[in-house]
């Protein structure tokens, strides 16, 4: 009888735990625009994680909050979680501060003086283009920066760039992408030591590849498969998931000659695109987001877009794989419609 109670108490709690509504992280800038949509829904965001932090070459850090995030997000009793960032993802700003010792202890000194200073629920790391020859370091790096966070009363997250699999593979991109931006980040190693990650499974598409989705559901659902498949439990992952759209147009400039350019822009530019000219917006059934194209003197433009309806499609992976919740990128260029969809 005690061992069937037991059983059924524990089945009760994994019950209410999986049924508990995912955490909503969304990110913001400095800009305007991000503020004031972070005001106008706070109400149904958990975490807001501005990123508005820097960390310098010799282990300061610098920026500030906008007054009226830090008061919604306490009117709304939403967590502050700012993101501090490798400036402009500076590759050797971030190198010097895991390779020189004294940079590296000032860094934890100003990570745990941010905590108490600015009164903050948490610190997330955006740490990107790290070369994954400082792969062990990287990982050193967090591992004492999580003492230095918790013991000044904070958590400390990651936000991580995320990956098919551990194969550099062949093709120039390929190796050059994996090498300066995937292949950094031991997941397992994170997740042991940090209270989440953010896998960012957005950006599939970047001003280095062809045209393609900001975001296509069988390629994020493949990458969030492989850290699954590592061993990382999923109430440490929080899914990315995109809010922007990508627009894809010729390009000239003398550095770099004629190209393909890929630009990140609001869903209400995406629509303005449409109209101006005269086209429609198919749904995609695979990647599961609107696309569109058209041509202009002769050359084709190419419309990604993510709308209410693609980003529903994908928050749908949190409850399949029973995740901590969803980190979205990013305040203010949204689907207007997608907060009613959010509130039911």
């Amino acid at each position: 009888m005690r061992l069937s109670a037991a059983i059924l108490a524990l089945s009760s709690a994994a019950a209410a735990l999986s049924a508990q509504k995912p955490e909503a992280l969304w990110y913001s800038t400095g800009g305007d625009s991000s503020t004031v949509h972070f005001v106008e829904h706070a109400s149904q965001i958990d975490v807001v994680a501005p990123q508005v932090f820097a960390l310098e070459a010799n282990g300061r850090i610098r920026g500030h909050i906008d007054p009226r995030v830090i008061a919604a997000a306490h009117e709304h009793h939403v967590k502050l979680v700012p993101l501090v960032m490798n400036p402009g993802f500076s590759q050797p700003a971030i190198h010097r501060v895991l390779t020189n010792r004294v940079a590296w202890r000032r860094a934890m000194r100003s990570l745990a003086a941010l905590c108490r200073t600015q009164h903050l629920d948490g610190i997330q790391f955006d740490l990107e283009n790290v070369n994954v020859a400082d792969r062990n370091r990287f990982t050193a790096f967090l591992r004492e920066a999580v003492d230095s966070v918790h013991h000044a009363g904070c958590t400390l997250s990651a936000a991580v760039v995320p990956r098919l699999n551990d194969d550099p593979g062949t093709n120039s991109y390929d190796r050059w992408i994996y090498q300066n931006w995937r292949g950094v980040y031991d997941y397992k190693a994170l997740a042991d030591t940090l209270d989440f990650i953010s896998y960012m499974t957005y950006a599939e598409h970047t001003g280095g590849s062809p045209a393609g989705p900001v975001a296509g559901y069988p390629w994020m659902e493949a990458c969030l498969q492989h850290v699954l498949a590592l061993g990382v439990p999923p109430s440490k992952i929080s899914l990315g998931i995109p809010s922007y759209s990508d627009w894809w147009f010729p390009s000239y400039s003398k550095k770099e000659g004629s190209r393909m350019t890929g630009r990140d822009i609001p869903y209400v530019r995406a629509e303005s695109l449409l109209a101006a000219n005269r086209v429609s917006a198919s749904w995609d059934s695979t990647q599961r987001s609107p696309r569109a194209e058209w041509s202009e003197n002769g050359v084709f433009r190419y419309l990604w877009i993510e709308n209410t309806r693609a980003f529903m499609d994908k928050l749908a992976l949190v409850s399949r794989y029973h995740l901590r919740g969803y980190s979205v990128w990013v305040l203010g260029t949204e689907d207007p419609s997608l907060w009613q969809a959010l509130a039911r």
